[in-house]
């Protein structure tokens, strides 16, 4: 059990995703980020399954088969693309299908994955880790076609224009123009 660690991590992702929001104008969004980190019922799964080097939930999930703790993340959380899951109604599409994601969620999204990566690779960090990780798991996510030609844009400027480039273009041309 590592409460202050996992205290200091997650408080560390939550300074880098709320310093990410303000630069581009989410003042509100970048507040409120991953509170949910902080109740009891993802709290201390992250301090029981604290490494430092990737998320509890993957630990969690690796001994039990599932994340308690991202189950309540991700319903509480709509920076998570699962949170705009739904089941269709659509006979073609069976089962689960992914709602497109408002803009500012994207947005939030991308600031999250920066700061992830961040904390997880330390000083091995660059522009590309975040499209790099995002990825691996490219084929496995459900996400929706438009929501995820959005964030690979920005992951891809970040890794080849650097996060000023990317901020100044979410900030003056992406949420300028949102409706």
């Amino acid at each position: 059990m590592r409460p202050i660690s996992h205290f200091l991590t997650i408080t560390h992702h939550k300074i880098l995703v709320m310093q990410g929001c303000f630069k581009v104008g989410l003042y509100w969004q970048g507040l409120m980020h991953d509170l949910s980190k902080y109740e009891p019922s993802e709290f201390w799964v992250g301090a029981k399954y604290y490494q430092g080097t990737r998320s509890p939930n993957n630990a969690e999930r690796e001994e039990k088969g599932y994340s308690s703790a991202w189950l309540h993340h991700k319903g509480r959380n709509k920076h998570h693309y699962e949170y705009w899951i739904d089941y269709s109604m659509r006979e073609v599409e069976g089962g689960m299908a992914p709602a497109q994601m408002p803009v500012r969620y994207v947005i939030e999204m991308f600031m999250d994955r920066i700061a992830a990566s961040k904390v997880y690779n330390k000083e091995k960090y660059t522009d590309a880790s975040p499209l790099e990780y995002y990825k691996q798991g490219k084929n496995r996510n459900l996400i929706h076609p438009k929501t995820a030609k959005q964030l690979e844009i920005l992951l891809r400027m970040l890794a080849s224009e650097g996060e000023e480039k990317t901020f100044t273009y979410i900030r003056t041309v992406i949420l300028k123009h949102r409706k």
